[in-house]
């Protein structure tokens, strides 16, 4: 089997479902060459996990990456270019995120701006700052299509953004969570319109209710079948896919 790319950059991926994609990606049979794992402070203590998994694979390259800091994001541009030289990134996975579980009585205004921030303008800044390498490995690679293995940006979502389904709303409000999850879904149909003809693939996935930091220890998901599901899923996509709300396991979800 193929390696599902060349490069692979994770945001957020010092913890949770970030550093298990970078654990699975690694130890895959056929690991990426260049697997460029950023967070906000690789080298202090919420980094310590990653930096061991480093430690154990040539292919992990460690970069600061604050989602929210523009001279962060363009320097991590800068680092992860020079290290593929003119190849190019094929696959941005847009993880990074922050969760909220304010209700209509406890939300305020700096709380809803700052998840909005995190979850709807970082992401969209990231792609935008990184587009001149995934437009290059788009017409570097030699494939035809859209695909992981060519160019892609994909962005972690939550069904609990879906307009359609409107889950557990009395049990689990989440306004700002679900309010900027739900905008980060536009986004990704927008980058999906505007990149196809770029040769740039765009998906949104729900990687279910998996027990990390966020989701918690009731989550019926270990953080390693929701990895192993998306890894799967990533690999499958195609033109078909682009512009698609999938789940871990492959199924659509309405938006």
């Amino acid at each position: 089997m193929a390696a599902l790319a060349r490069s692979v950059l994770v945001t957020g991926s010092n913890r949770g479902i970030g550093l298990e994609l970078v654990r699975q990606l690694a130890a895959s049979p056929r690991p990426p060459q260049h697997i460029f794992a950023t967070c906000r402070d690789p080298e202090g203590p919420r980094g310590k996990a990653l930096k061991e998994l480093a430690a154990q694979h040539a292919s992990i390259k460690l970069v600061q990456l604050d989602t929210v800091n523009l001279p962060s994001i363009r320097g991590a541009v800068g680092a992860v270019g020079s290290h593929l030289k003119d190849q190019g990134l094929n696959l941005l996975i847009n993880n990074a995120g922050v969760s909220s579980h304010a209700t209509l009585r406890s939300v305020d205004p700096q709380e809803m701006l700052a998840v909005f921030a995190t979850n709807v303008v970082g992401p969209l800044q990231v792609t935008k700052e990184f587009l001149p390498l995934l437009e290059q490995a788009a017409k570097g690679t030699g494939k035809e299509g859209l695909s992981c293995g060519r160019a892609a940006a994909i962005n972690i979502s939550t069904k609990l953004a879906s307009l359609g389904l409107c889950l557990g709303v009395p049990e689990a409000p989440m306004y700002p969570y679900r309010a900027s999850k739900a905008a980060q879904n536009m986004v990704t149909r927008c980058l999906a319109a505007e990149l196809q003809d770029k040769g740039i693939l765009c998906v949104a996935i729900h990687p279910g209710w998996v027990k990390t930091d966020m989701g918690t220890e009731k989550a019926p998901l270990t953080v390693e079948q929701s990895v192993r599901g998306i890894l799967t899923v990533l690999a499958s996509l195609s033109q078909d896919a682009s512009g698609a709300f999938l789940d871990w396991e492959g199924n659509c979800l309405p938006w």
